[in-house]
């Protein structure tokens, strides 16, 4: 069982003399959660992730119950001697898959951001947001625990954004733990998690968990069971809010870069749901639908 992450008054500074970046920080990331990271430039929002990541060591303080981690880092090195499907086919043959399955999951994962077209192209010959894809590509690869994103939405095209927020969701419902920074206020506004702020040094909390009352898009699903039946537990942890207003018939507050996940869940369940409707809740005020 996957066990929080946890950073017990890590701190990170400059070389061994250096002015500290990071001090007395303390966060827990459990399993399933979405946590944002905020900060004005050269606060130390990247250094935070690197050290989530694994990719830096604090210089005091301890970081327990390392997850498997996948790591998109806000530059990633393009001038690699591979085609993008044979670099991704590498790492998937690193992550334990056989060539054949590896070849296929990161033809599928490219296809998905739209990046199919330049597989056979060399790494170094891609452009900003092609190469943006296949780093997103192979962090998705690994199936990871902790996924870390850091500034991962820069430089794609509006489809590749979104197809990345799909993936988000679904790696959030199947219990991993996704860090991120971006410098879009609305990205992910309305998925559920907690939001800090990296100031003078330290780690602040600025809000957690975010019900149906979010500024950010949501959608009302309305579904009928089968007799006695429980909503899929994909489902519930997808959902900000549900409630039974007629036995039988459960209405569903979902953000909108989740409700693909919910509809999956909930078509795929055996026996089916049935979807009575879906609909968009421009109002955040929850009495609206």
């Amino acid at each position: 069982m996957q066990r929080d992450l946890r950073l017990d008054d890590v701190g990170r500074r400059y070389g061994l003399r250096g002015p500290w970046v990071l001090r007395g920080v303390h966060l827990t990331v459990p399993p399933g959660t979405l946590t944002r990271i905020e900060g004005s430039n050269g606060t130390g929002k990247s250094t935070l992730l690197r050290l989530l990541a694994g990719i830096d060591a604090p210089t005091e303080g301890r970081i327990t119950g390392r997850p498997r981690t996948a790591y998109v880092p806000e530059r990633f090195p393009t001038a690699l001697p591979f085609t993008a499907l044979g670099y991704l086919t590498h790492l998937g043959k690193i992550h334990g898959l056989s060539h054949s399955a590896a070849k296929r999951a990161a033809g599928e994962w490219l296809d998905r951001f739209g990046a199919a077209l330049y597989a056979r192209t060399p790494m170094a010959q891609l452009s900003k947001g092609s190469s943006q894809k296949v780093a997103i590509v192979q962090a998705l690869l690994a199936e990871p625990e902790l996924l870390v994103l850091d500034e991962a939405w820069t430089g794609l095209d509006t489809d590749a954004r979104a197809e990345l927020e799909r993936a988000v969701a679904e790696r959030t419902a199947d219990g991993t733990a996704v860090v991120f920074v971006d410098h879009d206020p609305r990205r992910l506004a309305g998925a559920p998690g907690a939001t800090y702020t990296v100031r003078d040094a330290g780690l602040e909390l600025r809000g957690e968990r975010p019900s149906a009352e979010s500024d950010g898009p949501r959608v009302s699903v309305v579904v009928q069971g089968p007799k006695g039946g429980q909503l899929p537990a994909e489902a519930t942890r997808a959902a900000l809010s549900a409630e039974e207003p007629t036995p039988g018939t459960h209405r569903l507050t979902v953000p909108a870069s989740h409700s693909d996940i919910l509809l999956r869940a909930l078509l795929t369940a055996r026996p089916p749901w049935h979807v009575v409707s879906v609909r968009p809740l421009p109002n955040p005020d929850p009495e609206s639908h």
